[in-house]
């Protein structure tokens, strides 16, 4: 099956809206690196509804309005990385985990490693909120956006800290 995208501007840079077939299946940053998300053959469709209904709910986001999104999400990866990426759509708005956590709320408490490496290769960015999971000792880890990014979006959730260089 093809996939459908549109472009939208955003406050962390433009972002690639990815649709497979009714549901949003990625958001993809700017400076994304090659591969980090696999999506066979991609057209360009700007009129489709749910890359525009996904645009409407991030410029809520970015613009205070909205705290939780209300898309149909088709995650594609392995069982482990789906389990990781659904454990990710329970962190609250304003709400940080470390990969320690995610990896025992999944119930496999040894696997931090393999949830950051899951994390990092969350298809579906800011929705499925990757940004939220921080280090064991509260720092900013990698993310797919960049650390500028990735303290933009806490920033705008109200989760600042002194140790972050804004």
């Amino acid at each position: 099956m093809s996939s459908a995208f549109t472009l939208m501007q955003s406050p962390v840079g433009t972002l690639t809206l990815v649709a497979r077939g009714e549901c949003l299946a990625a958001v993809l940053w700017e400076q994304e690196r090659e591969n980090r998300v696999r999506l066979g053959e991609v057209h360009r469709d700007d009129e489709k509804p749910i890359l525009r209904e996904a645009a409407r709910q991030l410029d809520e986001y970015f613009a205070g309005q909205r705290q939780r999104f209300e898309l149909a999400l088709d995650f594609v990866g392995t069982a482990f990385q789906r389990q990781v990426w659904a454990a990710l759509l329970t962190i609250a708005f304003g709400q940080t985990r470390s990969y320690s956590d995610i990896a025992r709320q999944i119930g496999n408490p040894s696997a931090v490693r393999a949830v950051g490496a899951a994390n990092g290769r969350n298809p579906i960015s800011i929705i499925a909120p990757c940004h939220r999971v921080i280090g064991a000792s509260g720092s900013l880890t990698g993310f797919a956006g960049g650390i500028p990014a990735k303290q933009y979006l806490l920033a705008l959730e109200g989760q600042q800290s002194q140790a972050w260089d804004f």
